[in-house]
C-alpha cells in the first residue's frame, strides 16, 4: 500500500491527545463517606467498573476513528501492475480492405467496427488512428468522428509489418499499445513486431459470417469478327452461390446485354457479342457478399494503322506484306542500300529481315530508335556475319550467337507472355511442330517466347520497359525453316508489331506496374492528364518519338472508366479495376497475428488496459471505516450506562 499525501500520517502524533485526556479522565475518585449501607457500597463499585470499561472503549474507538480519517486524507492506493505503461502512445490500426466489405453478426465489418470504436473510446482519450491509406496522428475521437464515418474501402493491401515501421518513425523511442482490427484475410507469414519493452500490441480479429463469394476475374476479346467483337467474361466462385447471378454488360450507362448465372450449374465462363467499335464500358454481377469484385471495367479502342518498315532483301520480305494488311498497318519494305535513317523514328515497329551484318551507323541509329520505345524484330541471315551480329547484340544485353545447329522443332510456347495473350483459348500441347534446318544456339539471357525441343530459344525477348527487341535464331526462308507455313506465324508478328500500342481492349489493374502508349506529342511544359467525372491524376509520362508513354504507378485510387486527355482534348479511353487478391475470404490466417495479446471487443480492450494501468485507490473504505466508528462511539454513549 502506497499514500498519495503520506505527510498527513504526521498528523497520527494527534493520538496522544485523546490518550492525554483519557488518563486525566481516569484520575482516582476522592473518597466520600457516608453511612455504612452496604448496597450504596455494593452500586460504587460496579458503577467504578462500569465507567473505566466505556471510557476504555471511548478511547479505542476514539483512537481508531482519529487514525482512519488521518489515513483517509492521506490517500492510500495499491498501485497497478503496469503502472509504468499508463503513459503509453495508443494505436488503433483499422483494415480498411476489400475484404471487410463482408458481413458480420451485425452488418459490415469495416462499418460496425468504426462504430463501435465512436461509441466505446473515451473522450478525453488521446490517441492515433491508422488505416491501409489513411493516417490521424495525435487527435481523440470527436475530432476525428467525421473522418472515421468517411473512411472507404482500399485497394491498398493490409500491411501490418509496414504500418508498424510507420508507427515507429512517427515517434522513435516511444512505447505504444497498438490495436490492430482486422479479418486477416490474405495476410502471409506472421507479424513480428520488433517494438519498445514497455509497448503493447492486442489484435481484434473480426469473422465474416458467410464467406461465399462470386468475383468477375477477367474480361478479354475472344474472337474478332468482321463486324463484331466476342467478349469472354472469366469467373471465379468461392463456395456456391445462394441465388442465380444476373450479370449484365454496359457501354457507359446503356445496358447492352442481360443474363442470368444459374446456381445450379456454375458457369466459369460466358459471352457476349458487341460491335466493333469503340467501348466504354463495363460487366456487372449482383452477388450477396463482397460488392467491389462485381464489377469489371474495361475499354476498347479501334486500333489505329500501324507503321511498320521492314529493312532487307525485298522478296525475302514479301511474306511480311501478307500479315501486315492494309486495313490495319502502314507497311513498308526497303533494301538496306535505300534505307533513309529519318525514316526510322516515325515507325512503330522495325523488322531487319535476314541482313548480311549490321553497320555501326545504323546500329547508332537503333540503339536510339530502341531507347525511345522503338519495337526491333530482328531475323538473322543464315549465312551472316556472327562478328557482327553479336556487336549488335551487345548494345541491347547479354545475348550472343555461339554455334550452328543441326535440324530442331519448335514445340514451346511461352502462353503467359503479352504476345500470345489472347491468342490461345487453352494451352496446345500437341501441334505441328514447326522445324528448322539450322540456326544459332545462344548464350547470355533473353525471356524465351518460342523455344526449341531441347528448350533453347527460338524466339527472345529484350526490353528496357521502353522498346522491345525481339530476336529469331534462324532465318525464315522456306529453304530453311517451314515456319511461314505454321498457323503460329501470323499471331506471333502480327502481335509483336502492336506489342506498345494502346489498341484493343485496355482494363490495367490498380497498384500493378502499368504502362500504356498513345500516338501523340505535346511540348514540354505540357502534361497529359487522367480523368474521369469524380477524379484526376497526372501520370508519370515519356515522350518517345511520335508517342507518349504513361505509367501510372499506384494511380487511380478508385476503380473505374478514365479518359486519356489533352487540356480538354479527350485521346483515348482507359479503364482501371481494382486487384482481386481479396476476393477469398477463406484464406484467413489465423497465426499472423500470435505476437499479439486477442482481445474481444473495443470496449474489451479499454477495460483492460484500464484496469491494469489504474491504481486501486482506497481512502473511501477508510472514510467508511471512520463514520462506522463514529457511530460506534454514539452508541457506546448512548447504550453504555
Amino acid at each position: 500500500m502506497e499514500f498519495k499525501h503520506p505527510e498527513i500520517l504526521y498528523f497520527l502524533f494527534l493520538l496522544i491527545v485523546p490518550i492525554l485526556v483519557h488518563l486525566f479522565q481516569l484520575r482516582r475518585f476522592q473518597k466520600q463517606y457516608f453511612t455504612n449501607v452496604a448496597l450504596l457500597k455494593e452500586i460504587e463499585i460496579q458503577t467504578r467498573k462500569s465507567s473505566k470499561i466505556k471510557k476504555w472503549l471511548l478511547l479505542a474507538t476514539r483512537l481508531c476513528l482519529l487514525t482512519a480519517l488521518i489515513i483517509a486524507f492521506a490517500q492510500p492506493y495499491f498501485k497497478a501492475t503496469e503502472a509504468t505503461k499508463q503513459n503509453n502512445e495508443l494505436v488503433i490500426v483499422l483494415d480498411n480492405s476489400f475484404s471487410m466489405q463482408a458481413k458480420g453478426n451485425k452488418g459490415e465489418l469495416l462499418k460496425r467496427t468504426i462504430q463501435e470504436i465512436l461509441e466505446n473510446t473515451p473522450e478525453n482519450q488521446q490517441l492515433s488512428i491508422l488505416t491501409n491509406d489513411n493516417a490521424f496522428y495525435d487527435t481523440d475521437i470527436k475530432s476525428v468522428q467525421s473522418d472515421l464515418q468517411n473512411i472507404t474501402y482500399s485497394s491498398t493491401p493490409f500491411n501490418p509489418q509496414g504500418l508498424i515501421a510507420k508507427i515507429q518513425a512517427k515517434k522513435t523511442g516511444v512505447p505504444k499499445d497498438i490495436l490492430f482490427i482486422s479479418d486477416a484475410v490474405g495476410l502471409k507469414n506472421k507479424l513480428t513486431p520488433n517494438l519498445h519493452t514497455d509497448s503493447n500490441i492486442y489484435f481484434q480479429p473480426l469473422t465474416a459470417v458467410k464467406k461465399e463469394n462470386t468475383a468477375i476475374e477477367n474480361v478479354s476479346i475472344s474472337e474478332v469478327l468482321d463486324q463484331f467483337y466476342k467478349l469472354k467474361i472469366t469467373l471465379k466462385y468461392f463456395g456456391n452461390p445462394i441465388n442465380d447471378l444476373p450479370i449484365s454488360l454496359y457501354n457507359g450507362n446503356k445496358l447492352l446485354a442481360k443474363a442470368l448465372l444459374s446456381k445450379e450449374k456454375l458457369q466459369k465462363e460466358i459471352s457476349f457479342t458487341i460491335p466493333k467499335s469503340n467501348f466504354h464500358g463495363y460487366v456487372q454481377i449482383e452477388d450477396q457478399s463482397l460488392a467491389y469484385d462485381n464489377t469489371y471495367y474495361f475499354s476498347i479502342t479501334k486500333p489505329n494503322k500501324t507503321s511498320i518498315l521492314a529493312i532487307g532483301n525485298v522478296a525475302k520480305c514479301n511474306f511480311l506484306r501478307k500479315i501486315y494488311t492494309e486495313d490495319e498497318f502502314n507497311y513498308t519494305q526497303t533494301e538496306v542500300k535505300q534505307l533513309k535513317y529519318s525514316a526510322i523514328e516515325n515507325q512503330e515497329a522495325l523488322v531487319l529481315n535476314e541482313l548480311p551484318s549490321v553497320s555501326s551507323a545504323l546500329l547508332t541509329t537503333l540503339k536510339n530508335y530502341y531507347d525511345k520505345g522503338g519495337i526491333i524484330i530482328f531475323i538473322p541471315d543464315s549465312n551472316g556475319d556472327k562478328l557482327s551480329y553479336n556487336s549488335f547484340l551487345k548494345v541491347f544485353g547479354t545475348l550472343q550467337f555461339n554455334e550452328k545447329n543441326a535440324e530442331k522443332k519448335i514445340t514451346t510456347i511461352s502462353y503467359n507472355h503479352p504476345i500470345y495473350q489472347n491468342v490461345f483459348e487453352k494451352k496446345v500441347t500437341n501441334f505441328q511442330y514447326p522445324k528448322v534446318n539450322n540456326s544459332w544456339s545462344t548464350i547470355g539471357t533473353a525471356t524465351s517466347v518460342l523455344q526449341y525441343e531441347d528448350k533453347s530459344i527460338f524466339l527472345g525477348h529484350l526490353t528496357n520497359r521502353i522498346g522491345n527487341l525481339y530476336v529469331f535464331t534462324s532465318a525464315l526462308s522456306k529453304e530453311i525453316t517451314n515456319f511461314q507455313n505454321a498457323p503460329l506465324i501470323v499471331p506471333t508478328f502480327f502481335n509483336m508489331g502492336q506489342h506498345n500500342l494502346s489498341s484493343g481492349l485496355t482494363a490495367f489493374t490498380i497498384g500493378e506496374s502499368n504502362s500504356y502508349s498513345i500516338n501523340e506529342t505535346i511540348a514540354k511544359d505540357n502534361v497529359l492528364t487522367v480523368s474521369n467525372a469524380s477524379s484526376s491524376f497526372i501520370p508519370m509520362q515519356q515522350i518517345l518519338n511520335t508517342k507518349i508513354k504513361l505509367t501510372f504507378g499506384n494511380y487511380p485510387e478508385i476503380a473505374g472508366n478514365y479518359q486519356v486527355r489533352k487540356d480538354k482534348e479527350i485521346l483515348n479511353n482507359i479503364s482501371f479495376n481494382y486487384p482481386r487478391s481479396e476476393s477469398n475470404l477463406e484464406t484467413v490466417n489465423e497465426t499472423y497475428f500470435d505476437a499479439c495479446t486477442e482481445v474481444n471487443s473495443i470496449s474489451t480492450f479499454f477495460n483492460d488496459i484500464h484496469s491494469n494501468r489504474s491504481d486501486t485507490e482506497i481512502w473511501r473504505f477508510f472514510i467508511l471505516a471512520t463514520l462506522l466508528f463514529l457511530i460506534t462511539e454514539l452508541l457506546i454513549q448512548k447504550l453504555k450506562k
